[in-house]
């Protein structure tokens, strides 16, 4: 074991700390564009492969020295985890269907939060004098970042799965009830750091189980205060919110990596939701403390739009063939559909007969930021005619027909014709401005947002009703 117990091998785990750290940003901006994006995964399973030895190497070394259980029953308590988990994760995602990914990725959360949690605790059980000064600021923060990312993503995973129903949970003088949650806990941290654990052993206890339980309630609040129109903005908060607690748990470990892993996390996670809150003209503040959204009522001025029109398969498959220009735009419907590879079948069909043939992404179509690229690549969608939608918005005027399959709120012109709209000021594809739009709807319900949409009874509109997937392969065999 003298290998254990070397200073070589100690900089040797350090050496593959900032490896791991290097490839984790390499990781990032890799993910930035389609075309590195898968560079940029498998730079990241890279560093976390490195990060995940040198972790079991660094246990090993304290084990040797006399912290823990020894080396063997380490490498045990190690290893059997590590393996259930692996046979766990790779059965869920071999499993898990598109469109279920938005609600295990708020899972996923949950579980990192809860690891903040309970290392929070385990580090204060074991250090009980430590609650005074900054590592007591560490416990303190660590558990109760980890206990409302806990709660919060539990129930994010309960409403996008739709165990629960999308419409806010308003509890009244909720925002008093928010801030008396956090200002009572901050009278707990000084209560937590002023006991001296020396003399009175374990007594932290108290504040620190009485501010978890405010934690675990304000993480349930702040997110079924949501409404469901919120939900990806709540995906990438909840992100955020997961990097803090593993920062936070890094710094209770004193384990550099996990801090800077925990600080990419959280900082990326914080810059998505502020783009994902400018693309729905929304603050980032409003959303938190209980954003729009409904379980189905329509919101708005209640208005007579006129009557909608419809249009069959083989009549949509007529106008394309004769069309130069498509832009389509796909929305959570299309995932819940699985229409992902007819239309893709669909574009490769067009752009043989000589249309030009592009799709016009939302920020937020879908339940998770960047759910519609995922499945379109999914499909071997060309990354070069996916576009975002302040590339293509102008685009629209120019364009012969617009094909909206499965989107609702982010083509609304609502959002810039109706002041009083909950949408209003939401910047959306304003597919209106085409020749021609048929838009793929089971019914004429309203979207998630519960707001009903003037373009399905636009004069230049057409519905096309129906299963997605059914519809387009419909197409696909009149355009054969």
């Amino acid at each position: 074991m003298d290998l254990l117990t070397s200073e070589k091998l100690s900089g040797l785990i350090q050496g593959a700390y900032v490896v791991a750290g290097v490839l984790f940003i390499v990781a990032l901006a890799g993910l930035s564009k389609h075309e590195t994006a898968k560079r940029g995964n498998q730079a990241g399973i890279a560093g976390m492969g490195i990060a995940l030895v040198a972790t079991i190497l660094l246990a090993l070394q304290q084990a040797e020295f006399g912290y823990g259980h020894g080396v063997g029953l380490t490498l045990v308590l190690i290893l059997v985890p590590i393996a259930i988990g692996a046979v766990i994760g790779a059965r869920k995602a071999k499993t898990v269907e598109m469109t279920g990914m938005p609600e295990l990725v708020a899972l996923l959360h949950s579980f990192v939060g809860l690891a903040a949690v309970l290392v929070g605790f385990n580090t204060y059980f074991a250090h009980p004098e430590a609650s005074g000064g900054a590592h007591g600021v560490e416990i303190f923060l660590g558990v109760f970042i980890g206990a409302v990312t806990f709660t919060g993503s539990i129930i994010a995973n309960l409403k996008l799965s739709a165990k629960m129903k999308s419409a806010p949970v308003v509890l009244p003088g909720r925002h008093w009830l928010n801030l008396a949650v956090i200002v009572i806990s901050l009278v707990l941290m000084v209560w937590f750091m002023n006991i001296d654990g020396y003399a009175d052993e374990h007594l932290g206890t108290i504040p620190l189980v009485v501010m978890t339980a405010l934690a675990l309630f304000l993480g349930f609040h702040l997110v079924a205060a949501i409404g469901g129109g919120d939900m990806p903005v709540v995906v990438s908060m909840l992100n955020s919110y997961s990097g803090w607690a593993a920062a936070a748990a890094g710094f209770m470990l004193g384990n550099n990596l996990l801090i800077i892993t925990g600080a990419l996390v959280g900082s990326s996670g914080a810059i998505l939701s502020y783009i994902m809150c400018k693309a729905m003209n929304r603050s980032f503040v409003s959303v938190i403390a209980g954003g729009f959204g409904s379980d189905g009522a329509v919101q708005g001025e209640a208005r007579d739009y006129g009557e909608h029109r419809e249009i069959l398969a083989d009549e949509t498959a007529e106008l394309l063939a004769n069309a130069r220009s498509v832009v389509i735009t796909p929305g959570y419907g299309m995932a819940v559909a699985q229409a992902q590879y007819p239309v893709a079948e669909m574009t490769r069909k067009l752009q043989a007969k000589g249309v030009d043939v592009r799709f016009g992404i939302h920020p937020v179509a879908g339940r998770l930021p960047g759910h519609m690229n995922v499945l379109l690549a999914e499909a071997k969608v060309p990354y070069d005619i996916v576009l975002e939608m302040d590339e293509i918005n102008e685009d629209f005027g120019e364009t012969d027909v617009v094909l909206v399959i499965g989107a609702n709120d982010t083509v609304n012109p609502a959002a810039i014709e109706e002041p009083n709209s909950p949408i209003a000021g939401m910047p959306v594809l304003e597919v209106w401005n085409a020749k021609d739009v048929v838009v793929f709807k089971r019914s004429m319900a309203t979207g998630y947002a519960g707001v009903q949409n003037p373009l399905f009874f636009k004069e230049n509109s057409r519905m096309l009703f129906g299963d997605a997937k059914d519809r387009v392969e419909d197409i696909v065999k009149a355009l054969s």
